[in-house]
């Protein structure tokens, strides 16, 4: 069995928004990875990016200076 660990999720109002968010972290050397919103969080387009927590504010900080509308930040174990 897979041991949860604690991760950050940002959701995002649209898909195209999420690519965007996708496009940035990856051009910029961000960490994460874009996957479908976890159950536990009934948000959003479906999906959402996923961090570890000691990144939100680098990541919330380069978003909201590309413009990137987000629409929450959660941490939960996955």
């Amino acid at each position: 069995m897979i041991e949860k660990s604690l991760k950050l999720i940002i959701t995002f109002p649209t898909t195209t928004t999420a690519m965007a968010m996708e496009k940035m972290c990856v051009s910029n050397k961000l960490p994460g990875r874009l996957i479908p919103i976890p159950r536990e969080i009934d948000s959003g387009c479906g999906m959402a990016w996923c961090a570890l927590p000691q990144d939100r504010k680098e990541l919330e900080q380069m978003a909201r200076s590309e413009g990137i509308s987000i629409l929450g930040i959660f941490q939960i174990y996955i």
